[in-house]
C-alpha cells in the first residue's frame, strides 16, 4: 500500500482507478482521461497534487542558500508573493529536479521566507541535497506534511472557486496576478499551473481539503487524475522530470536554457562551471516537438532518425486530445531541421519538427 492523501477516500468515493505513483496511492482517471483533459481545456478541473512536497526556506541567509542551490536567481523576485520556476543542479550541470520558489516575505524583510515545490518522486534525493547544500548558510529547511494541494485548471477555474471561498479570499483571486502566491487565512492560494490554462494551485490544512474538494465538485469543477494532467502538460509544452529531463541532463539539452540566470557573472551556483562549459563549447542534443497528423502514436523511448546527423529518442509522447492527432517532445542532435523520421513498428515514418508549446489557452500554438 502507497501513502494516502488526505483526498483518498474522495478519490474512492467518486470511482477513481488509483495507481503508484512515486509510493503514492494516486487517481490515474475517473472513468474517462480524454473527459477529463476536455474539462480543463474548455471549463474547470481539479487535481490532487497534494503529494508534492513542500518545503519552506527561512533564516537570515535564507537568499543567499537558494542563489547558490538554484540555477534561476531568486534576487529576481522583487515582491512578495512572486514566484520561480527554475532546476537545481548538481555540480556535472545534470538536473537533480525542477521546481517553484514564491516569495514569501517582503523582499527587504530581516527574516526571509521562501516556499519551495518539489516534485514527490524526488523528495528523497531533493531533501537530502537541500541539507547538505544548506550547511554553510545560516538557513532551516522545514518540509510541510500537513499541508494538502489542489490544483484548479482551465479558462473558468478562478471564476468557480471564487464562487465557494469566502469574500476575502475571493478578491484575493480576483486581483492575483500570473505566477504569483499570496497567504489568505491559513492558505496558501498561487495562480500557477501546469497544464497551459489559467488557474491555481492552493495548499491548505490536511483536514480542510475534503471539505474544500466537496465544494469544488458542486460548483461543477470536474476531478481529474493523472492521465489527464499528462497530455494537458505535454500539449503545453511542460517537461516532467525523470523523461524530458534527468540528473544526466543538462538544463541547455532539455529546453530549460532560459532557466539559467548566468548574470551577475560572481554568483556562483551548484553546477555554474558544468553549464558554461557546456554552453561554450556546443550542446550535441536539443529537445524539440514532433508532431504525428497521420495514424499512430508517438510514445516514450521510441528512435528518432535524423537524415545525414544520427539519431535521438523521444522523451515524452503521446496522443493530444485537443489536437486530435499524436505529440511528443524529444532530444535529437543539435542541427536537426524540420522533419525526421520516428521508427514505428520497424518502419520510418516522417514526422514533422516544431517548437513546443503545442497548446496555450486550448488553441494551437505551433506551425
Amino acid at each position: 500500500m502507497g501513502h494516502k492523501t488526505a483526498l483518498h477516500a474522495q478519490h474512492h468515493a467518486l470511482g477513481a482507478k488509483l495507481v503508484d505513483f512515486s509510493g503514492w496511492d494516486m487517481p490515474l482517471h475517473y472513468g474517462s482521461q480524454v473527459e477529463e483533459h476536455h474539462k480543463v481545456r474548455q471549463s474547470a478541473g481539479m487535481f490532487d497534487v497534494s503529494h508534492m512536497t513542500i518545503v519552506d526556506v527561512s533564516g537570515a541567509q535564507a537568499r543567499s542558500y537558494l542563489r547558490h542551490l538554484l540555477a534561476n536567481d531568486v534576487a529576481t523576485l522583487k515582491q512578495k508573493g512572486k514566484a520561480l520556476y527554475s532546476a537545481m543542479l548538481n555540480e556535472q550541470g545534470g538536473v537533480i529536479d525542477d521546481l517553484i520558489v514564491y516569495l514569501m516575505t517582503e523582499p527587504d524583510a530581516s527574516g526571509e521566507w521562501y516556499r519551495v515545490v518539489v516534485n514527490c518522486g524526488t523528495r528523497e534525493q531533493d531533501l537530502r541535497w537541500m541539507a547538505d547544500q544548506a550547511v554553510r548558510f545560516d538557513v532551516a529547511l522545514t518540509e510541510q506534511p500537513e499541508l494538502a494541494m489542489i490544483a484548479i485548471q482551465g479558462p473558468k477555474a478562478r471564476q468557480r472557486v471564487e464562487q465557494v471561498v469566502s469574500e476575502s479570499r475571493a478578491r484575493l483571486i480576483s486581483e492575483l496576478k500570473p505566477f504569483f502566491g499570496q497567504e489568505s487565512e491559513g492558505w496558501f492560494i498561487a495562480r500557477t499551473g501546469y497544464t497551459g490554462e489559467d488557474g491555481l494551485e492552493i495548499m491548505l490544512p490536511e483536514d480542510e481539503a475534503a471539505a474544500f474538494w466537496q465544494q469544488l465538485l458542486d460548483a461543477g469543477v470536474a476531478p481529474c487524475g493523472l492521465g489527464a494532467r499528462d497530455t494537458l502538460r505535454l500539449e503545453a509544452g511542460m517537461n516532467l522530470y525523470g523523461a524530458d529531463m534527468d540528473e544526466a541532463t543538462s538544463p541547455l539539452e532539455a529546453g530549460m536554457g532560459w532557466t539559467l540566470a548566468l548574470e551577475p557573472a560572481d554568483r556562483h551556483f551548484v553546477g555554474r562551471e558544468a553549464v558554461e562549459a557546456l554552453k561554450a563549447k556546443g550542446v550535441a542534443q536539443r529537445l524539440v516537438g514532433l508532431v504525428l497528423t497521420e495514424r499512430g502514436v508517438l510514445r516514450s523511448h521510441q528512435k528518432v532518425v535524423v537524415d545525414g546527423l544520427g539519431e535521438g529518442e523521444i522523451t515524452s509522447g503521446s496522443f493530444s486530445p485537443t489536437l486530435g492527432h499524436s505529440i511528443a517532445l524529444a532530444r535529437v542532435p543539435a542541427g536537426t531541421g524540420t522533419e525526421v523520421c520516428v521508427e514505428m513498428r520497424g518502419k520510418l515514418v516522417p514526422v514533422q519538427v516544431v517548437k513546443p508549446p503545442f497548446v496555450r489557452h486550448g488553441e494551437k500554438v505551433f506551425s
